[in-house]
């Protein structure tokens, strides 16, 4: 697909990203500046994910704003620093409740205290339900075209990737407890130890006191909570694992991690394992705090609770690229994420990359298309909008493609589902929106006394109007028709300098005559809709309502 580069030289884009206050470079110059105080050949960007229940788009989210930074970085260095992004699963983590989102639930109770990679697949396509929710974050991944590696905890501990700083930290044993202990209730304090041996006998994660340890043969000791008796491991080898604040420390530390976000409810945690971190010799990463992700009730999104949209439940109603733009926008402002925001973003985006090419090369670093795409996003090229594919939809109960494709042809001759594949993939969005969400709840509204008189006029001024009428000369005759009271809005003038046309007027023939609350531009969807079809609308409207 073509693409629209900012005209610039790496140089001259440097400069403009120097002076962008667009969120990603603002971001990115934090690590320019560290590396300034700690010079080094590689930047490391991480994100981290723990797969006790299916990936959610707050998992995406993370992945592709740290993708953005990186970019930015990028530019502001002229991608003369080599930079990875690495994706990091901590599925040694022991699996503490079952998700209610999964089938053998019961099966899954007799593993509780494992940990994710030695538990079983409910689903029974993987080794593990560590190894499943991974492979579905990477397959999710990968349909985004990110470029990351993916890194498995288990893998790392067991490796001896760790094993370095694993024993850094049981040397300095003393010194991470006095970080922690205060941050604890003093109930948990009295037995706390930041590492939890894998029990030999049962595989399980236990949380046990640890009675010695001894740094220079790299042991613990504990006592079996079953047998009472007393075991002895090394930390190394995948033996142990850590609490996960002294566990964050450590792996920021031992892969030397130059980036790496969290959410707002981790801004405590974050904190922590940054004096762990620097304890063990290494240096905090950069990074901010982003708002979390509410669903429609105003509650935060869970992987475990499967509320909110799932990944695979967004891209059933939208395109990739809307999504991005979701994720894109004010990341430190809480954010509804449930399905009345899709059709805005999906619109949205196509708006700021219609935009694009007319901007100059400042406005086009501060429009989210560029961060989207990496600095080249593609020719828009969508003629018709998302919200007036849905009302063309509900409009005349299509539920198969080539009926929506007879509107656009007639619309927009010459646009076919060859010429503009991205259409025809809205077209197939758009379908499984409405037979999901607008069908279930479209209720029509019966109209005033008023109303009916207007929708009368307007329909018949619609059919006076010739067959060939653009949009606009539609859009003209809504407007004069709605000039009346109660639609009059004294504040908005026209054109012409008369009183304007409130809201309430469109909000009304969306209501009674299509049962939504909004739509598109009237004068577009009429035009689309073709003008026999609509005035037969607006009779069957009235028909039903006399």
């Amino acid at each position: 697909m073509s693409t629209i580069d900012v005209a610039a030289s790496p140089g001259d884009l440097r400069s403009l990203a120097e002076q962008s206050n667009a969120w990603p470079f603002e971001q990115a110059k934090q690590i320019v500046a560290r590396l300034q105080k700690k010079p080094k050949d590689e930047v490391l960007f991480s994100t981290g994910y723990g797969p006790s229940g299916l990936p959610h788009i707050g998992t995406f989210g993370e992945v592709a704003r740290t993708t953005m930074v990186r970019h930015a970085f990028r530019v502001l260095t002229e991608d003369k620093i080599k930079t990875r992004l690495i994706a990091f699963s901590d599925d040694m983590d022991g699996l503490r409740k079952v998700p209610d989102n999964v089938p053998n639930k019961e099966m899954l109770s007799e593993h509780l205290g494992k940990p994710l990679t030695q538990v079983p697949d409910p689903f029974g396509t993987h080794e593990s339900f560590g190894a499943h929710n991974n492979a579905r974050l990477r397959a999710f991944l990968d349909t985004f075209g990110f470029d990351y590696e993916f890194a498995s905890s288990t893998d790392y501990y067991k490796s001896g990737k760790f094993d370095a700083t694993l024993l850094l930290m049981l040397e300095r044993i003393d010194q991470v407890m006095a970080i922690m202990l205060p941050s604890l209730r003093e109930e948990r304090a009295s037995t706390y130890s930041p590492f939890l041996p894998i029990c030999p006998r049962t595989g399980m994660v236990l949380y046990v006191p640890i009675v010695s340890h001894d740094a220079k043969a790299g042991t613990i000791s504990y006592d079996d909570p079953d047998t009472k008796q007393r075991v002895t491991l090394p930390v190394t080898g995948g033996r142990c694992k850590l609490q996960w604040k002294p566990d964050w420390a450590m792996r920021w530390t031992a892969l030397g991690v130059d980036y790496e976000m969290a959410g707002k409810d981790l801004i405590d945690s974050v904190k922590l394992s940054g004096k762990i971190c620097a304890a063990l010799d290494g240096m905090p990463p950069e990074g901010f705090n982003y708002e979390l992700f509410l669903d429609e009730k105003g509650q935060k999104i869970s992987k475990s609770k499967g509320n909110g949209l799932t990944i695979d439940e967004w891209l059933r109603y939208a395109p990739p690229e809307s999504l991005s733009l979701f994720m894109y926008r004010e990341p430190k402002s809480a954010k509804r994420l449930y399905f009345d925001v899709i059709p805005r973003n999906v619109d949205e985006y196509h708006q700021f990359l219609e935009a694009f090419p007319k901007q100059d090369p400042k406005q086009q670093l501060a429009n989210p298309v560029w961060h989207i795409h990496a600095g080249h996003p593609p020719k828009a090229d969508m003629p018709v909008t998302f919200q007036l594919l849905l009302t063309l939809v509900s409009s005349s109960n299509a539920e198969n493609a080539a009926t929506l494709w007879g509107f656009i042809g007639r619309y927009r001759p010459g646009v076919t589902p060859q010429t503009h594949p991205k259409l025809d993939a809205m077209v197939g969005y758009a379908i499984n929106y409405y037979r999901d969400f607008v069908a279930p709840t479209k209720r029509f509204r019966e109209p005033t006394d008023t109303e009916r008189a207007a929708l009368q006029d307007l329909r018949d001024a619609l059919s006076q109007l010739p067959a060939g009428s653009t949009a606009e000369d539609i859009q003209n005759v809504v407007y004069e028709i709605g000039r009346r009271e109660p639609f009059l809005d004294p504040v908005k003038k026209g054109k012409d300098g008369r009183p304007g046309v409130s809201l309430d007027w469109f909000n009304m023939l969306y209501q009674v005559l299509l049962g939504q609350e909004k739509g598109p531009r009237f004068g577009s969807f009429v035009a689309v809709y073709g003008l026999a079809d609509s005035v037969a609308m607006i009779d069957g409207a009235l028909a039903r309502s006399a």
